[in-house]
């Protein structure tokens, strides 16, 4: 008896080292990265969202009869603030190019707040207002790389769900996994070259 349970035991360990090299957990692990990286994109979103009052405070002190400007990017900050955004935006395709949308609206009106300021010398010396924008530009650049890390690993957990030897996981133990919907550029315009005038 003693044998027959240490050559079991040994078949088990053997079966478990094995298993644990193969690939079992991938799935996962590139499932929580994907969750990882779209928080960073939240968590970037956040960041603009926050800088943008005292930006349009700066500016108003300026511009105040750029009303309709500044009240665009009012309404665009809004309406991503009032979107109720979870964990579960990523299961939901729909859900995530509303989210989108919204945040590619409030880029918009704040890149037409940036035109209005080049009419204000004045305001484009302010400090509060040169500190405010330097903000705000790095952190469309932290939007840009939150983006992109969350595409890579997005591209990364669906490569792993319908390859070999993920698949066949994918279909034993994690069938309730979905495959994930990446970022799409939501603005019609997106994939045309701004135009520049002097």
């Amino acid at each position: 008896m003693g044998i027959k349970r240490s050559f079991a035991l040994g078949v088990l360990l053997l079966t478990l080292l094995s298993v644990s090299g193969c690939g079992i957990n991938n799935i996962p692990s590139l499932d929580e990265q994907v969750k990882a990286n779209w928080a960073q994109v939240e968590n970037q979103y956040q960041r603009r969202s926050d800088l943008v009052p005292n930006l349009v405070a700066t500016v108003k002190g300026y511009a105040a009869q750029e009303r309709e400007t500044l009240t665009a990017v009012v309404e665009a900050r809004s309406k991503v603030s009032s979107m109720q955004v979870d964990a579960d935006i990523l299961n939901n395709p729909q859900a995530l190019q509303q989210f989108e949308q919204a945040q590619s609206q409030l880029s918009s009106a704040l890149s037409r707040l940036m035109v209005v300021v080049e009419r204000y010398p004045d305001l484009k010396s302010n400090q509060n207002f040169l500190a405010l924008q330097s903000q705000l530009e790095g952190t469309e650049n932290r939007i840009a790389v939150a983006r992109r890390d969350f595409i890579q690993s997005v591209s990364q957990y669906n490569t792993e769900i319908r390859t070999f030897p993920g698949r066949i996981w994918h279909s034993l133990l994690y069938s309730d996994m979905p495959l994930r919907e990446t970022y799409q550029a939501t603005s019609e315009d997106a994939a045309a070259a701004p135009e520049v005038k002097f």
